[in-house]
Order: C-alpha cells, then sequence, then structure tokens
C-alpha cells in the first residue's frame, strides 16, 4: 500500500500552434546542447510543490486549497520570453516566462498563507512565474548557447485562460514524469 504520492498543485497548459512553433524553433537553435525538453504534454505552472507527501495528508491539503480555490474567478496570462535558471555559465533550466500575472500572484499567496495554517510553509524562494520547458545536462559551447538563446528571448508563445487547476501525483518514469490529477478546482 501506498504510504506517500509525490504531489504539486499546478494551471495545466495545452500548446497552441504557435506555442509549438516556437518551441520547435527553440530546441532546433540549441540541437546541439545537451537538454532533456519537458514534453508538450506535460506542461504546467506549478503553484505548488509539496513532493514526497504522506496519503493521510493529502485529504486536508484538498479541503485547505477549497478554502481559497473554491470558488475563484477565471483568469489569463500570457506566455513569453525564454530565460534560464542558474548563472550565464553554469545554467540549470530554460523556461518561459508569464506576463499579465497580478491575479495569480494575488492566488499564489492567498494558497501560501492557507497551507501554512496546516504545516505547508513556502520556500524562501520568490514566486517567478515559469514553464519549464527543458533542464540542461551539460552545456558544449557556452559563448553560441548564449547567443543562441538570445536569438529566441522575445518568442511569443500564447494567451492562456486558466479554467481549472489541478492537484497532480507525479510518476517519476525513465521516459519521463506521469502526472495523474487527483482533485480539480473549477472556477465560479
Amino acid at each position: 500500500m501506498l504510504k506517500s504520492k509525490r504531489i504539486f498543485l499546478a494551471i495545466e497548459i495545452h500548446p497552441q500552434t504557435d506555442f509549438i512553433s516556437s518551441l520547435e524553433q527553440l530546441k532546433n537553435v540549441l540541437k546541439h546542447e545537451s537538454i532533456k525538453w519537458v514534453s508538450s504534454n506535460n506542461l504546467h505552472l506549478t503553484l505548488k510543490f509539496f513532493g514526497e507527501t504522506p496519503v493521510e495528508k493529502i485529504n486536508s491539503i484538498i479541503l485547505s486549497l477549497e478554502e481559497v480555490l473554491n470558488p475563484w474567478p477565471e483568469f489569463e496570462f500570457k506566455i513569453e520570453k525564454i530565460g534560464i535558471f542558474g548563472s550565464s555559465y553554469h545554467p540549470k533550466l530554460i523556461w518561459a516566462g508569464i506576463s499579465n500575472n497580478d491575479r495569480l500572484k494575488e492566488m499564489k499567496k492567498d494558497i501560501t498563507t492557507n497551507l501554512e495554517k496546516i504545516g505547508y510553509f513556502n520556500d524562501r524562494q520568490n514566486f517567478v512565474p515559469h514553464l519549464t520547458l527543458g533542464r540542461i545536462k551539460q552545456i558544449n559551447n557556452r559563448k553560441l548557447f548564449q547567443e543562441n538563446l538570445q536569438k529566441c528571448r522575445d518568442l511569443k508563445f500564447q494567451t492562456v485562460m486558466v479554467s481549472k487547476i489541478y492537484l497532480y501525483e507525479s510518476v517519476l518514469e525513465r521516459a519521463g514524469p506521469i502526472y495523474t490529477v487527483i482533485h480539480e478546482f473549477p472556477p465560479m
């Protein structure tokens, strides 16, 4: 019997044609680097990563989230611009940024405040809304990587209408993670 599940709260992203095209362009200019790209089926914006969580605590997490997310107003944001986490000499991750996100930041703050009441405290880092596009394993040519990334910095991806928020279980497999919805939080 499972004692814990690896869980996270997120907004699922359904890439449109322009997004897929921009992502393919990015992959193409960085094809000589060792990057593990996220499958377009698994793109999401994480609001809270819980990690390994005892199964018996999941229901209290859902109840806490429902206090904030039941109901919540639909909103939208834009996915645009490319960035990296890590230094320019040792980049770790390639991401697409989120703009028009005041509502998103407000929602994240409310979620964090409510989860703290049941013992789930926010990490020390500021909330930087983003979509992980790829995890960098190794850069073969740093200068070329930086030049190629600069060419793609202002790619436009898409506008997302947030109509559901999901609590997912993540099972790590060799071929990539498998996400299963545990609970969904619909808007008003």
